[in-house]
């Protein structure tokens, strides 16, 4: 730095000082690839201090001759300094001011900052000469010359102020253009000197100068950007990461193409490379100020090249295509093809470099590289560092597309083991809350099921499969599975453990496996709640009046392990009462004991909480277990019980005789007519006489016909024989025996169940307007 005073151990660089006098500075940050080097004493006795370029990865891979040859420089931006008094005069600068600004270095000292502008340097000329422009260039000056004055007295009024200030200035370059210049001031104080503060002026690099060094780019390139992608693998963050590493150290513009099918569909090609193949564009990325690049080149694109374009020949070939200059007619050419006119606009007297992304064999796609006109071209060395480049993103980028296939088929997976829509009678509401254990995944081996059963019932189920992660989720779908199965066939809570047991054993054979479950089935009618559990934690119950209970239920081992009898107890439900399934995450931790689980749970179901909204209910039994990054997985299932209304169903109690069957049909008029199915009377009249008829004459006792209108017409008729009816194929001969057929044939569903006084014999026929089948029976995905 030349300078006309003497700053001892001042920023710039450190020399004899012939004061003495230690200078007061504010620390200065250095900008990327640029620092300070040491000074040197002049021999005729000026103190001349020197600011250079230190040894950064920008600059020292190309040794002395790049730092000499590009200095204060990366790719793309140049670094100055240069030291100012109060009033913006400067009093000191680096020893590459003079090569790039638009003075001679003796010329720069005493010169102010406002000068160095385009609107400055206009301003001296412009007072003389304003009379031979228009009043609008005039106008245009002016407000030129008016912001930049401002931002340049921001910049003193921060100096004054002792604080740090930045500004955009247009700053007059040797050779070319004036270029847009980030302008930062730091306070510094030296005693004995005007000096006021450092300005870093950080100037864009002309063109003729960008994409010159080989060992610069492949530095940045190679070494620094690919670093900075270290083990991401979401592919949109990896594509911006790559575009990043290119756009601006190796052109102007870049975009990343990939094969559709392993975006879209996640599969390799059939066969070798061809360049028909249609493409998706990942990403885009240039650094010029016009819009119309993401306009003629859209992200998320799918398209297919022209034949005989440079793109169609890097996908038909796997090889880099380069194309020094892209002419005119050439340009034209392809925005024909490819039916669009801007395209000739931006590829006109481009170069351009296609870098081919090949893994493991495969062509996954490619980079389209590109440099504009007056940036230098394309070459030899610059397809080598592009397909070295173009060789580790291709890893990159087959890694990421390999973790999101595996984590999106995990998740599917996972996300299909729970249900989709928990169903239940009118007069019942349910909510759930899961919580997995692992970040890692969406679904562990806790699971939870609300099946609306014919005839009013629902059954609510929560289950626990020992063990974390995508076995266990496994082993809890085929759980659900056989849950949904024996729903269906309507066997007491008890009997459906029972089978739970044995499919656990003989899924231990092979792996060992146990789980736990407590399966309970709520009668909407009758208000009998049926509860069994298997190594399970008991349901709570919670009366209308805020009191709890956990359900005295017979304990049974769990699923898979030994061979221990599961029984059920019955309960009669006030209405209104919550009923609630967890399981041991919820309660326990390994800095909680279950008895304090199970008190908290207890507290948060006190008085006041059966009139609280279900959800928010849920919401406070989760309260500080997100925290907890050591939980087990969770899952709640929120019953609210409630009888159906006394106007929806209809019952009547039989003499078991034959004469009975008359006076069946006969009552079935008047509750009909209430709800409105009158037009459903004779084939009820008909399938109740059927299941009225077999109750009679199999049977010993009262048979019980039950009427309930619940989103679909179910008739039960209940006796006291364990005997379930079965279909038989009567012959023409046969005089009994058509019985059960007709009842299928005229209901859209029918069953048999026991219970423990006999069984239930039932038929169901959906409701006028109704899709034709039970709306609240879910399907298992």
């Amino acid at each position: 730095m030349t300078s006309g005073v003497s700053a001892k151990d001042s920023t710039l660089g450190t020399g004899g000082s012939e004061s003495g006098v230690a200078s007061n500075h504010a620390p200065l940050p250095r900008a990327p690839g640029n620092g300070t080097k040491r000074s040197r004493q002049a021999s005729n006795g000026t103190n001349f201090q020197e600011a250079g370029i230190a040894e950064t990865p920008e600059t020292s891979a190309g040794g002395g001759a790049a730092e000499s040859s590009h200095p204060a420089m990366s790719s793309s931006v140049r670094t100055l300094i240069l030291g100012i008094d109060y009033d913006g005069r400067i009093v000191q600068h680096d020893r590459n001011a003079g090569k790039i600004l638009g003075r001679k270095p003796e010329d720069l000292l005493g010169v102010q900052l406002i000068e160095l502008t385009s609107v400055g340097a206009e301003g001296s000329s412009a007072d003389g000469n304003n009379d031979q422009g228009t009043a609008a260039q005039a106008n245009s000056h002016a407000a030129r010359q008016a912001d930049g004055a401002a931002a340049v007295a921001g910049l003193l009024e921060a100096i004054r102020s002792d604080r740090e200030g930045s500004a955009m200035l247009t700053i007059d370059t040797r050779e070319g253009p004036p270029a847009e210049a980030v302008v930062t001031v730091h306070p510094m104080r030296a005693g004995g000197t005007s000096l006021a503060a450092l300005a870093l002026l950080r100037i864009p690099a002309p063109n003729s100068e960008r994409f010159v060094d080989p060992a610069l780019m492949r530095r940045q390139m190679l070494d620094g950007s690919l670093a900075r992608i270290g083990d991401t693998l979401d592919i949109d963050d990896v594509a911006r990461e790559l575009l990043d590493a290119l756009v601006p150290h190796f052109c102007n513009a870049s975009g990343l193409l990939l094969l559709e099918s392993l975006v879209g569909d996640d599969e390799l090609p059939a066969h070798g490379p061809e360049g028909s193949l249609p493409l998706r564009r990942i990403a885009l990325r240039h650094d010029r100020k016009d819009p119309a690049w993401e306009a003629v080149f859209p992200t998320g694109e799918i398209l297919r090249y022209p034949a005989h374009s440079p793109y169609y020949q890097c996908m038909d070939t796997s090889s880099p295509v380069l194309e020094t200059t892209i002419s005119k007619s050439q340009a034209g050419e392809i925005a024909k093809a490819w039916r669009r006119k801007p395209v000739a606009k931006l590829l006109s007297g481009a170069s351009m470099l296609l870098l081919p992304l090949i893994a493991r064999g495969t062509m996954l796609g490619f980079f389209a590289c590109t440099r504009e006109e007056g940036f230098r071209r394309f070459d030899a060395y610059d397809v080598e560092i592009g397909v070295d480049f173009a060789a580790r993103a291709a890893m990159f980028i087959d890694n990421a597309r390999r973790y999101s296939r595996e984590h999106a088929t995990a998740l599917t997976l996972q996300r299909s083991m729970l249900p989709t829509g928990l169903s239940y009678p009118s007069s019942v509401e349910v909510r759930h809350r899961y919580l997995p254990g692992s970040k890692l995944i969406e679904v562990g081996g806790d699971w939870y099921e609300s099946i609306a059963l014919p005839g009013g019932r629902v059954a609510l189920v929560v289950g626990d499969v020992a063990g974390h992660g995508v076995r266990a989720a496994v082993t809890m779908g085929r759980l659900r599975t056989a849950i949904h199965t024996l729903a269906m066939l309507e066997l007491p809570p008890a009997d459906s453990l029972q089978q739970l047991d044995e499919l656990m054993h003989t899924l231990g054979e092979r792996e060992p496996h146990f789980a736990t479950c407590a399966y309970a089935v709520y009668d909407a009618v009758s208000g009998e709640c049926e509860v069994a559990v298997a190594g399970h934690l008991p349901p709570l119950l919670v009366h209308p009046d805020g009191s709890n209970e956990l359900l005295d239920v017979p304990p049974a081992p769990p699923l898979g392990i030994g061979d221990g009898e599961v029984e059920s107890r019955r309960f009669q439900i006030e209405d209104g009462s919550l009923f609630v399934l967890y399981t041991d995450g919820l309660v326990e931790n390994k800095g909680q004991d279950i008895s304090d689980g199970l008190a908290r749970l207890r507290g948060i179901f006190g008085p006041g909480s059966p009139t609280r909204p279900l959800e928010d209910l849920c919401k406070a039994t989760l309260d500080g277990v997100y925290s907890d990054h050591q939980r087990d997985d969770i899952a709640v299932l929120i019953a609210r019980l409630r009888r159906l209304s006394e106007d929806s169903y209809a019952s009547w109690t039989l003499a078991p005789k034959l004469t009975s069957v008359r006076e069946a049909r006969s009552v079935l008029a008047e509750p009909m007519k209430r709800w409105g199915l009158e037009d459903m009377i004779p084939t009820t009249e008909l399938l109740v006489s059927e299941l009225v008829t077999n109750a009679v004459r199999y049977s010993r006792g009262e048979v019980t016909l039950r009427l309930v209108n619940e989103k679909a017409l179910v008739c039960e008729v209940l006796d006291n024989s364990g005997a379930l009816p079965r279909l038989r194929q009567a012959s023409g001969q046969d005089e009994n025996g058509r019985g059960l057929q007709v009842v299928r044939q005229l209901a859209h569903r029918w069953g048999a169940r026991r219970t423990a006084t006999g069984k239930v014999v039932w038929c169901q026929q959906p409701l006028p307007g109704s899709m034709g089948v039970m709306d609240d029976i879910q399907p298992l995905h």
